[in-house]
C-alpha cells in the first residue's frame, strides 16, 4: 500500500494532476492507517489507473468498522475527489481517441452506464421527436425535456427519461415550457433534424430561447437568466449527434477533461465555441457513417448519438444503473395495500391521451394477438386512471 500511495511521485503528472494528488494526500493521511491495512496487489503506473485503484479499494477493500465516525467525512471527500479525477481523466482520453476506441468504450460501459436503457430512451425521442413539442403527449415531452414523473408508466417508457441529463429542478424552465410551448418549437425549429448544424442555427436557437426568459422576466420583473442546462437538454435530444446534455455538476468536468475554460451556466457562447468546438476536433466525432447492414447496427445507433454519449466517459459506480427511475418502478414490491393506495390517488386520462399510451404498449413485438383485439377495453380502463402495464395485465390474467 505504502508504493501504491506514493506512485504519483515517479509519474509525469500534469499540473491539474498534480493538485488533485496533493488534494488526495490531505485526506490519505487521515485515513492513512486504515489504509495501510489493506494489502495493494495493482500498481498502475498512470494517475488515470492510480485513481481507479485507490477508490476501488476505498470504496470495497476498507474495514469500515475501523474507521471512526470522524473519518467517515474524509473518506467521502477522498472518494469525491477520486471520482473526479477519473471523469477527467475519461474524458482527457477523448481528444485524441479514434472512433474504434471511441466506440469499445462506450460499448464497454454497456452494464454500468445502463447503455442499453439509455439507447431505449434515444430510440423513442427518435419516433417522437418529429413531431412539434406542442402536439406531444405530456409525457412524451417531459421524456423528450428530461423530468420523470409517476404518469411515465414503465409498459410504453421502459426507460429513465432523466438519464444523460435531469431538468426535474429547473422549475421555471418547465413553467414556461408548459405556458409557451410554441415559443420552444420555434426555437427548436433553428435546429435543423440532419445535417450539418451551424453557428447560425444555434445562435438562433439561443436568442429565440433566451427571449422566451426574457419575457417572463419583463412579465414578473425578476432578474431570471436562461439556463444553459434545459437548452442543451433540448438540443441534445434533437441532434444527439451535434450536442452534450449539461447538468451544472458536469460543466467543470467537462471543462478539465477536454482542457478548456471553465464556464458559467449562463454561457451559450462558451458552451457552442469551446465544448461543442472542442469535440469538432476530435477524431472519432469525424467518423463517417458506418454503413447500413445488418452486422453493424448498434454501431450505426451509436455513431448517431455519438456527441451525447460522451457522458459514458464519466466516472459511475456500480449502482448507478440500479437508481434509474424505470428500474426502480419496475422491481418495486406490489403489495395489496399499495394497489389500493396507487388506486386513490389514479389520474383519470383523456381518452385522446389513453389511446396514445395504449397504442405505443401494443406495438411491442411480443404483444399476444388476443390483447390487440381489446384495445377499446384496456383503453377504457387507463381512461379511468390504471396504468396501461396493469390494464394489460388484467386481460393478459383473465384471458391469457
Amino acid at each position: 500500500m505504502r508504493k501504491l500511495l506514493s506512485s504519483p511521485v515517479k509519474m509525469s503528472l500534469s499540473d491539474a494532476e498534480n493538485i488533485t494528488y496533493q488534494n488526495s494526500l490531505k485526506y490519505i493521511t487521515e485515513l492513512s492507517l486504515n489504509l495501510m491495512a489493506v494489502k495493494a496487489t495493482v500498481h498502475p503506473e498512470n494517475f488515470l489507473g492510480w485513481c481507479s485503484e485507490l477508490l476501488r479499494i476505498c470504496r470495497h477493500e476498507l474495514n469500515m468498522e475501523l474507521l471512526e465516525k470522524t473519518q467517515l467525512p474524509s473518506l467521502k471527500k477522498l472518494q469525491d475527489i477520486l471520482e473526479a479525477a477519473v471523469s477527467i481523466g475519461q474524458l482527457k482520453m477523448t481528444r485524441i481517441a479514434p472512433w474504434p476506441i471511441y466506440l469499445n468504450f462506450v460499448e464497454q460501459q454497456q452494464d454500468i452506464h445502463a447503455l442499453d436503457e439509455r439507447l431505449r430512451l434515444l430510440g423513442y425521442v427518435e419516433e417522437i421527436k418529429a413531431k412539434p413539442l406542442a402536439d406531444m403527449l405530456i409525457e412524451d415531452r417531459l421524456a423528450f425535456s428530461g423530468k420523470h414523473t409517476n404518469q411515465h408508466d414503465i409498459s410504453v417508457y421502459n426507460f429513465d427519461v432523466q438519464w444523460f441529463s435531469s431538468t426535474k429542478g429547473a422549475k421555471l424552465f418547465h413553467q414556461l415550457l408548459t405556458d409557451k410551448t410554441t415559443d420552444f418549437d420555434a426555437a427548436l425549429a433553428h435546429i435543423p433534424q440532419e445535417g450539418e448544424v451551424t453557428f447560425s442555427h444555434y445562435e438562433q436557437f439561443a436568442q429565440a430561447y433566451s427571449a422566451i426568459f426574457s419575457s417572463y422576466t419583463d412579465d414578473k420583473a425578476q432578474g431570471e437568466k436562461a439556463p444553459l442546462a434545459p437548452a442543451t437538454r433540448l438540443l441534445a435530444m434533437r441532434r444527439p449527434d451535434q450536442f452534450i446534455a449539461l447538468t451544472k455538476a458536469k460543466i467543470d468536468l467537462y471543462c478539465q477533461g477536454l482542457s478548456i475554460a471553465k464556464f458559467n451556466a449562463f454561457d451559450f457562447k462558451s458552451y457552442w465555441f469551446d465544448l461543442i468546438g472542442t469535440i469538432r476536433t476530435c477524431a472519432w466525432w469525424h467518423q463517417p457513417q458506418p454503413e447500413v447492414n445488418s452486422e453493424n447496427d448498434r454501431e450505426l445507433v451509436l455513431w448517431k448519438n455519438r456527441a451525447i454519449l460522451l457522458d459514458c466517459f464519466f466516472h459511475a459506480d456500480e449502482d448507478l444503473a440500479n437508481h434509474s427511475n424505470f428500474i426502480k418502478l419496475r422491481d418495486k414490491p406490489k403489495s395489496s395495500h399499495s394497489v389500493k393506495a396507487s388506486a386513490s390517488v389514479a389520474r383519470k386520462r383523456t381518452k385522446e391521451s389513453a389511446e396514445m399510451l395504449v397504442d405505443k404498449a401494443l406495438a411491442a413485438d411480443d404483444m399476444p394477438e388476443y390483447l390487440l383485439g381489446m384495445r377499446g377495453s384496456i383503453i377504457k380502463q387507463v381512461t379511468e386512471g390504471k396504468s396501461v402495464e396493469h390494464a394489460i395485465s388484467i386481460m393478459r390474467g383473465i384471458f391469457g
